[in-house]
């Protein structure tokens, strides 16, 4: 077999793998076979560039990031539907209906509570995604829409031209999953899987949308240039046949059976992998919904049955307080088990001693609750007229139930968080953040990384990371013996960071890497920071009262002292490197494209704010130089119609040099 013939064989084989895996939910080799033949797929098209077919599975991964989205005018307006919410508002619509034909019958589905979209194809082949946004007007986000798996790339037997409109979404799972990571690198969590499919197919950057592992769902031939269809059954059979992933759905006469489908579908929503806020109940009859028409917002043809949110009473129980990753103790209500949206609920989040102040919730008190976004359960209100006598307001504790370090408010928020550097609740944050690009920069010490070696016992504190012994990281899974060897060839690495990363590894509340610079560069070794006093700090530029206290009520900790001496022991660096008085980039703004060959992005980064640069992610009029790698894309484009100044890796290493023989 020759090479495009096995390139080709080999992105057939995958691609049939996808389609059960992604579409069918039916997987039939183990991810392992999967990715060493995704592998080998990669390194063939490396090879052979000229054969790489945008139906790969390699186009999977996200192209180069776009400044912006271009606007898309729909051929077919995306249209919403009209609300019921009511038996007798679903009985006047299907009189209506069968005023204008006594023989209708229904198509009843899931109402997929995503982001929708219109995805048209060309000769089999996807050449652009759209989001619905007004209906006539929405954004091209086809290379984020690329990265959807459960969307084809290629169509076998399609027309010469086909639009499909669908819902992206967050399956449950991925969100879930999502908001642990994004909690181990002390992010935000997303607010639910509907606002995070919208974020993710709206990111400039394609590989940032790939990585949210997004679905897809169709439900409509918007335009087809193919045979006509009678029934919107037809169309759906005909889309499952192109190997889409179609909506589940029923076809239906009697109001009777309508009504009792989505009931049931209620009753069932939460088994489905999508959030589903409601059913669609749509004529099924193509020339009937041609007849009926639509008015200027809605198709008079179809109605959107909305849930509303299942609310329960329970029992409190207790009230106990959670200490997560990000160090905030999170209060919760102990209830009496109560069924509720699918699952039984044992305990419901109090958010903040703000929020048991408003709601004067107590041990011993009857509430109300409900899940928030159908996710996370939440106390409603207190019913008062329920309240046992005796009852006592309660308290957030001044200590941290976990390790006994005392507990502090978030000066500008209603957080309370434990100040302990070596609380083990907070112990994955802390290492993944301790070991992230901003901060020790250990490469291969990701967040899966960090689980399996706490997981194992193998660390308890960040200072723990530099007795590891590569022997004992090769028992890990995935690692082997090459892999655990690099990663411990990297935390010896860190040991040589400057100061700077080493204040921000730490995680002290308000101190992010620029301060952690600024810090540095002022006091000039930890030991020195660590004895100053409030008035010394706030003497240093940007650095304000708040920070100023964080700072040292952080040093003064035990925890934090011990973490320290864990960190001297083992022989981390505790100086400034950076030059004092290095401020020869001082007001100019850089920024970054393609690839460095001597430098990563992170340490042309470090090297332009040490001398007081600035780095930016888009180029401006503001821009002062764009340093471009190789493969530089959009940004270098940009910098050029503007006039900005570009330069190369060799002209930007020159700029550094005659910045330290300046200094």
């Amino acid at each position: 077999m020759d090479v495009k013939a096995k390139i080709e064989a080999l992105r057939e084989q995958l691609n049939e793998w996808g389609h059960r895996y992604y579409v069918l939910d039916a997987p039939t080799v183990p991810d392992y076979e999967y990715d060493q033949k995704l592998r080998e797929l990669e390194q063939l098209e490396a090879e052979h560039p000229e054969w790489i077919a945008p139906d790969s599975p390699t186009q999977r991964v996200g192209g180069e990031a776009v400044d912006a989205f271009v606007p898309v005018r729909h051929e077919v307006p995306l249209q919403s539907l009209q609300d019921v919410f009511a038996p007798e508002e679903l009985a006047a619509f299907d009189r209506r209906m069968r005023e204008a034909d006594s023989q209708v019958d229904y198509v009843v589905e899931p109402k997929v509570d995503g982001l929708s979209v219109a995805l048209e194809y060309v000769d089999g082949v996807f050449v652009r995604g759209a989001t619905r946004g007004d209906g006539q007007v929405g954004e091209d986000v086809t290379e984020n829409l690329r990265t959807v798996r459960s969307i084809p790339m290629k169509l076998q037997g399609a027309p010469h031209r086909l639009i499909v409109r669908g819902e992206c979404y967050m399956a449950r799972k991925v969100f879930e999953r999502h908001n642990e990571e994004r909690a181990l690198r002390d992010e935000p969590p997303l607010a639910n899987p509907r606002n995070a499919a919208a974020g993710s197919l709206r990111q400039l950057d394609p590989k940032i949308a790939a990585q949210r592992r997004l679905d897809c769902v169709i439900f409509n031939i918007q335009f087809s240039d193919g045979a006509p269809f009678a029934t919107d059954a037809q169309q759906l059979e005909e889309l499952e046949r192109l190997r889409f992933r179609v909506i589940p759905y029923k076809v239906l006469a009697a109001p009777e059976a309508v009504q009792a489908e989505i009931h049931r579908l209620g009753e069932e929503r939460y088994e489905y992998p999508y959030e589903m806020d409601g059913a669609v109940v749509k004529v099924n009859r193509l020339s009937l919904r041609e007849q009926l028409g639509s008015t200027a917002k809605f198709p008079r043809w179809a109605a959107a049955w909305k849930y509303p949110p299942e609310q329960k009473l329970a029992k409190v129980l207790d009230i106990v307080v959670q200490v997560g990753r990000t160090g905030v103790l999170t209060p919760k209500v102990v209830t009496e088990p109560v069924r509720l949206a699918g699952t039984t609920v044992t305990s419901a989040t109090l958010h903040n001693q703000d929020f048991i102040t408003e709601k004067d919730v107590r041990v011993g008190d009857t509430v109300l609750i409900q899940k928030a976004g159908e996710i996370i359960p939440q106390v409603v209100e207190v019913e008062l007229n329920q309240r046992p006598e005796g009852t006592e307001p309660y308290h957030l504790p001044e200590r941290c139930p976990v390790c006994g370090a005392p507990v502090a408010r978030d000066p500008d928020g209603a957080a309370v968080r434990c100040t302990g550097a070596e609380c083990p609740a907070q112990l994955m944050r802390n290492l993944v953040h301790f070991a992230s690009r901003d901060c020790m920069d250990i490469e291969g010490l990701g967040p899966a990384v960090v689980r399996a070696l706490v997981e194992q016992g193998l660390i308890q504190t960040p200072g723990d990371l530099y007795e590891l012994k590569a022997a004992d990281v090769a028992q890990l899974d995935r690692m082997g013996e090459k892999s655990a060897q690099n990663l411990i060839s990297s935390i010896e690495r860190s040991k040589e960071n400057d100061l700077a990363r080493l204040i921000n590894a730490f995680g002290i509340r308000q101190v992010g890497a620029k301060g952690a610079q600024t810090l540095a560069k002022r006091f000039r070794t930890l030991d020195a920071l660590m004895v100053a006093g409030e008035e010394a700090l706030t003497e240093t530029p940007d650095i304000g009262g708040i920070t100023a206290r964080c700072l040292t009520e952080w040093f003064q900790n035990p925890q934090s002292r011990h973490l320290i001496e864990k960190l001297r022991e083992a022989g981390v660096n505790f100086a400034c490197r950076q030059p004092e008085g290095s401020d020869q980039l001082a007001g100019m703004t850089f920024v970054l494209t393609g690839t460095l060959e001597q430098l990563t992005r992170n340490q042309a980064k470090a090297l332009i704010e040490e001398r007081g640069g600035k780095v930016v992610g888009s180029v401006s009029k503001k821009t002062t130089y764009v340093v471009a790698g190789a493969e530089a894309g959009s940004k270098l484009d940009k910098a050029e119609r503007l006039g900005i100044a570009v330069l190369s890796e060799k002209e930007f290493s020159a700029l550094l040099e005659s910045d330290a023989k300046s200094g």
